[in-house]
């Protein structure tokens, strides 16, 4: 073989090499790209189950609404309504009001929270709950609902539910503890709290 001949094969051999390496990276990108997760814009993951957000509108009392994805309700339009005091129920306005807001709400079905709930709040907080505080979007809220099994804690568009809770410890706390520090603060787009 000559050395012309030569030259040539190890051209060819360089192009067709690139040649290939190209058609593997179109391909896997497009195999990628076919996989991704579409619709996501930069919304932080993190714990609990996400929802849609079904936004912020104000309404008017009596005013109709459209219909909540979850229950109780992570997003939606709702008559702004302060939380005045923690451990009672809260309607759905409320809830939505302290949400929006960035507040945090544990929810138990008890008519005393479960022991060492309170505590955990308070230990990330560093307060005791404050209509205040609450409106400035950094409180952890906690709500009774009569007959609720276990916990539910709530953010804007994410909710944990954790069942068999008899008594919050060091031990079981810590997805309750990472939902709060996660979400505190974290409320809804353009509410000057997200």
């Amino acid at each position: 073989m000559s050395r012309r001949s030569k030259a040539l094969e190890r051209v060819a051999i360089v192009v067709t090499s690139f040649a290939v390496a190209i058609g593997a990276i179109v391909l896997l990108s497009g195999f990628f790209a076919s996989r991704d997760q579409g619709g996501v814009t930069g919304v932080a993951a993190g714990p609990g189950l996400k929802y849609r957000d079904l936004g912020d509108t104000p309404l008017r009392p009596g005013q109709a609404r459209s219909a909540y994805d979850s229950n109780p309700p992570t997003s939606g339009a709702h008559v702004p309504t302060p939380v005045r005091s923690d451990d009672s129920v809260l309607d759905d306005n409320e809830i939505l009001s302290a949400l929006s807001a960035g507040d945090v709400i544990l929810i138990y079905g008890g008519a005393r929270p479960p022991p060492g709930l309170a505590q955990l709040a308070r230990s990330i907080t560093g307060a005791a709950f404050s209509p205040a505080l609450a409106q400035a979007g950094q409180s952890v809220i906690l709500a009774r609902l009569p007959g609720l099994d276990g916990i539910i804690a709530l953010a804007w568009t994410r909710m944990l539910p954790v069942t068999g809770i008899v008594r919050v410890t060091d031990e079981n706390d810590r997805a309750l503890k990472q939902f709060i520090e996660s979400w505190l603060g974290s409320g809804a787009p353009g509410s000057g709290n997200n």
